[in-house]
């Protein structure tokens, strides 16, 4: 798991917010979504510094989220295969209840592989809880190329993002 290549101890809370939205850009889809968990579960944990992450796959003006089903997920795949599309995360750190707050986002640039539609048949639904379908991570999952940019970020979690708002939050704390 990538947090814990952070060292430091975690708890996993799931924030119950929706993950949809009306807006479109990309960056900021990301961002306002990881910034909503963070701050729940700060509300809930107002001791704790509480991380908050949201991940899209971004094509052609288009945002695409988790599938719904296994037919959405052929749909995604479809759509995403044998072209580049973008992995947008957006992370947040909350504190004091959610009263403070640090955001980013990380981008990265993935080039799928074209699959045939009988690869594209057994891939679908594998990741229904991974943004556009696929898992970067997964040995078996022959549907990325190649990645430009931070793979963790792809996977779910900029570890460079996450340290570089720990040490802000941390720099902001001493002050």
């Amino acid at each position: 798991m990538l947090l814990k290549q952070l060292g430091v101890p975690f708890k996993i809370v799931p924030s119950g917010i929706p993950e949809r939205l009306r807006e479109k850009n990309p960056r900021r889809f990301v961002v306002e979504l990881a910034r909503r968990k963070a701050r729940q579960v700060a509300q809930r944990r107002p001791k704790a510094l509480v991380l908050g992450a949201d991940t899209i796959v971004w094509r052609a003006g288009r945002i695409i989220v988790k599938p719904r089903d296994g037919a959405d997920s052929r749909r995604i795949l479809r759509f995403l295969n044998g072209r580049k599309h973008w992995v947008f995360t957006g992370a947040a750190l909350a504190w004091d209840g959610g009263r403070g707050v640090l955001s980013g986002a990380a981008a990265s640039a993935v080039y799928a592989r074209k699959l045939s539609e009988e690869e594209l048949k057994r891939l679908a639904g594998k990741h229904g809880d991974k943004a556009g379908g696929y898992a970067v991570q997964d040995r078996d999952d022959p549907f990325v190329a190649r990645v430009v940019g931070d793979r963790d970020n792809v996977i779910g979690l900029p570890l460079r993002l996450v340290r570089a708002l720990m040490k802000r939050y941390e720099t902001g704390r001493r002050k």
